[in-house]
């Protein structure tokens, strides 16, 4: 009797056995797959740069064309919930609402701190086309940095891994610029620029830009009207008060990045043209600057050779501290702006930049530049840049850049000239306010004076206010219109050459841009909280 209840229980456990092994057996009927298949209804997809959109099905994003990528549900366990609050920092739902720094983004309410945090941890793989190892909003002109808050406007496609981001920009305008070497004319200064990258073996990538200006054809050979702004040549002679054209090919060039382990990255560059190692942003591509349809007239004190037809440049960089060298071709571009001019790599430069925290890029820079004026054959400046760019992400559409830049020329027999520029840029929905100081010591042979006062330094200033309105915003366009007033300083041993009058500027013009694309990998969290509101 003993032994038939014994054999029984055990009949019995190896049953109860059999039917749990089969509850997962992965071959069981389909019937008993039904329980999965709600869980997978239930899954939704996301676009990494738009976390607003979010559908039930795999595919791509209807606003910029990324893959879409699952967004996993949040289990709720208190002990999930403790390691989150831990990493995130901004969800217990017990802690009073003054102690939140910032509201839950959409993605932590509705999906927990796992699913924001993946979102984050998304943006971050929007790679630099420079190198693999920086977010993309931290790239700036050429091998530059830019804060990584930074805003980027530009529309982006995704070609399976090939990534494609164009942007640009145009500003149809009228200028008036006073004194007796002022002038007013109807032009058009403009840009336009695509970057490419595409993964290679394991951590390597390629990446390549083409920037091209039709400032050729809107401004022709003179450049454009701008008191005190110097530098380049038309038909033999000097520029003076103008701002010289860009030419047609600003940057064609293509870069070979390679992450190691202990957060190391190095990268090679090459252009032709390019721009190598030396100075800040330049000052289209920083965003304090990118509503403002002039070019600062220590332009070059600063950031002048942003288009040099021959650049090699190497850099290696650590978390982010990154340390470059680049050879390049020290004569600026000729008075033709349609051809590629001769490459001499007779130049060189090194710069160290420094990105502190995610709203912060500083920069320092020396350079030697053999012969750079084609009119002054010997004539060679060593150069030296400062810079500190911040930025600061106030909301959903709001921002604030602010830039302080800082330039020396030691030119052969002139000596020692500085320049400073600080710029301001405030954004808010469709408005945005500018403004721009600077103060340049140049001397009289650099603005074309009497023979008897080339040798002479002469300080000048400029203060630029600005306010654009944008009539379309958002919609993959943004088009604002805008004025601009200047107002310039300069000494009264001037006044032979420009008159009594006060020197000034206005300008009316529509600014034409792609629309915001990303305010930054780091600032996914804040951006997506203002949709919330």
């Amino acid at each position: 009797m003993l032994k038939r209840v014994i054999l029984t229980s055990a009949i019995a456990l190896t049953i109860s056995t059999t039917a749990k092994v089969g509850a997962i057996e992965p071959n069981r009927p389909t019937g008993e797959h039904e329980h999965d298949h709600e869980q997978e209804e239930k899954q939704k997809y996301t676009c990494p740069m738009h976390p607003e959109v979010i559908t039930d099905h795999p595919g791509n994003c209807p606003k910029c064309g990324m893959k879409l990528v699952p967004l996993k549900e949040k289990k709720r366990g208190a002990s999930n919930v403790q390691r989150s609050t831990s990493k995130v920092g901004a969800i217990d739902p017990n802690r009073p609402s003054h102690a939140h720094n910032h509201a839950p983004s959409v993605a932590a309410t509705t999906y927990g701190a796992a699913g924001e945090h993946e979102h984050e941890k998304m943006q971050m793989e929007m790679h630099s086309t420079i190198n693999l190892a920086d977010p993309m909003s931290r790239e700036g002109s050429g091998t530059s940095w830019l804060p990584d808050s930074s805003p980027m406007y530009g529309r982006m496609f995704m070609f399976g891994d090939n990534m494609l981001m164009l942007h640009g920009a145009i500003f149809p305008r009228y200028t008036n610029v006073s004194t007796r070497r002022g002038d007013d004319r109807i032009d058009a200064p403009n840009w336009f620029m695509g970057m490419y990258s595409r993964p290679l073996w394991n951590n390597a990538q390629f990446g390549s830009h083409l920037m091209m200006s039709l400032d050729p054809l809107t401004e022709q050979g003179r450049g454009y009207p701008l008191l005190f702004q110097t530098g380049e040549s038309w038909n033999g002679e000097a520029l003076h008060d103008r701002q010289h054209p860009h030419d047609l090919f600003d940057e064609l060039s293509f870069s070979l990045s390679q992450k190691f382990e202990h957060d190391l990255s190095a990268y090679i560059y090459f252009g032709y043209p390019g721009e190598p190692a030396l100075g800040p942003p330049t000052f289209m591509h920083r965003p304090s600057a990118m509503d403002d349809p002039d070019a600062p007239i220590g332009h070059h004190w600063q950031d002048s050779t942003h288009i040099t037809f021959g650049v090699a440049t190497g850099g290696l960089q650590w978390r982010n501290l990154k340390v470059e060298g680049s050879i390049f071709t020290g004569r600026e571009p000729d008075e033709d702006r349609y051809d590629f001019d001769r490459p001499r790599f007779d130049s060189y430069s090194g710069r160290l930049s420094w990105n502190p925290t995610r709203n912060l890029a500083l920069q320092v820079s020396y350079g030697y530049i053999k012969s750079p004026e084609e009119l002054d054959p010997k004539t060679n400046i060593h150069r030296t840049t400062a810079s500190a760019i911040y930025n600061l992400p106030l909301g959903r559409d709001s921002n604030w850049s602010n830039s302080f830049v800082w330039g020396q020329n030691n030119a052969t027999e002139e000596g020692k000239t500085q320049s400073f520029l600080i710029e301001s840029n405030y954004q808010r929905g469709r408005d945005t306010i500018y403004f721009r100081w600077e103060h340049v010591q140049k001397s009289g042979h650099e603005l074309v004076l009497k023979p008897f006062d080339e040798s002479k330094i002469f300080p000048v200033s400029g203060y630029s206010l600005g306010y654009v309105r944008d009539l379309s915003h958002g919609n993959g366009i943004d088009i604002g219109l805008g004025t601009q007033v200047t107002i310039n300083d300069r000494p009264d041993s001037l006044d032979r050459y420009y008159g009594d009058d006060l020197g000034y500027a206005f300008e009316f013009f529509l600014r034409i841009r792609p629309s915001l694309h990303s305010r930054g990998a780091h600032e996914h969290a804040e951006h997506v909280a203002g949709m919330q509101k």
